[in-house]
């Protein structure tokens, strides 16, 4: 008889007149089938971390030896004075902060400051050799009229976009979810957009290969679903990903409804060669398990 752990190991399983290739098999796989001492082999998802994910537990250079030893290429979502030491683990930087979520160009008050931060981000991003610098459209406001406010964030993002286009960086607008409330990093209930269709018309309105999408899995799945027939649709202006299990925006382990695998695969088949970056709220006691289960999950 042929044991659970040997026939995972020999890459298929055998059940009902069917054989599940190793990888379908992956997506259901559980904390205890995460090897202690995984290490990224394959390396064609080019993975990175957010690093506020797990600030409860490391700071930014604990984390960065985490990462690097279990193959990790990259972070971001770090403290900018994290970002010498990262390097010279031999780490990237990903994705450069800008100005927040929350004060975005949606809101005529907030003009200045994103065109201000989002020109230092760029700024920032040439110096470490980063390539993406990330954007949101900013939560609504009493009085807001959608067709003005959407205006606007393409008007304010064509100010900002030569700049990044002289520099070789793009800017990257994230879609985020508005329906969770239950965590202040969960969801973002008031998000203007919180749509990524919609998002993906603003981006082809500024109409420049320095604006692209960040594509949240984890926040497409709660607003919209249909993840691969979207990666499929998107291709051509998505810049960067995140992921996340959802419900909980915890583990990507078998108590969440994505198939990340499957979703992997399809990203590779666009022939995207950017990074993806965990972007979840360790769960598990151990949070290092916790990430070396995202990585063998994502190291397809």
């Amino acid at each position: 008889m042929l044991n659970r752990r040997r026939l995972l190991t020999g890459g298929a399983f055998f059940t009902g007149g069917l054989l599940l290739p190793h990888q379908q098999l992956l997506a259901q796989m559980k904390r205890s089938e995460v090897d202690p001492e995984f290490v990224v082999t394959n390396g064609r998802i080019r993975q990175s971390i957010m690093g506020w994910c797990f600030r409860d537990h490391f700071d930014a250079i604990e984390l960065a030896h985490h990462c690097k030893a279990i193959g990790l290429v990259a972070m971001e979502g770090i403290p900018r004075e994290a970002y010498p030491e990262v390097r010279k683990l031999g780490l990237d930087i990903s994705l450069i902060s800008s100005h927040g979520f929350a004060k975005g160009p949606c809101n005529p008050e907030n003009h200045d400051e994103v065109v201000a931060k989002l020109t230092e981000a760029i700024d920032v991003a040439t110096q470490v050799n980063c390539k993406k610098v990330i954007t949101f459209t900013g939560m609504r406001y009493d009085g807001m009229d959608d067709e003005e406010a959407a205006k606007r964030c393409v008007d304010t993002w064509k100010e900002v976009v030569p700049i990044a286009e002289k520099a070789g960086v793009t800017l990257v607008l994230e879609h985020l979810n508005s329906r969770d409330d239950t965590h202040p990093m969960k969801g973002h209930p008031g998000y203007f957009g919180d749509d990524v269709d919609f998002c993906v018309d603003l981006i082809r309105q500024v109409d420049s290969p320095n604006f692209q999408l960040l594509f949240d899995i984890y926040h497409v799945s709660i607003m919209n679903g249909d993840i691969i027939r979207r990666i499929r649709q998107y291709k051509d202006v998505i810049g960067h990903y995140h992921t996340a299990g959802n419900p909980g925006r915890a583990e990507l382990d078998n108590t969440q409804e994505i198939n990340y695998p499957a979703i992997l695969e399809e990203i590779l088949k666009t022939g995207y060669k950017g990074f993806v970056a965990q972007e979840f709220i360790p769960d598990w006691d151990d949070p290092v398990l916790a990430l070396r289960h995202a990585a063998q999950l994502c190291d397809i």
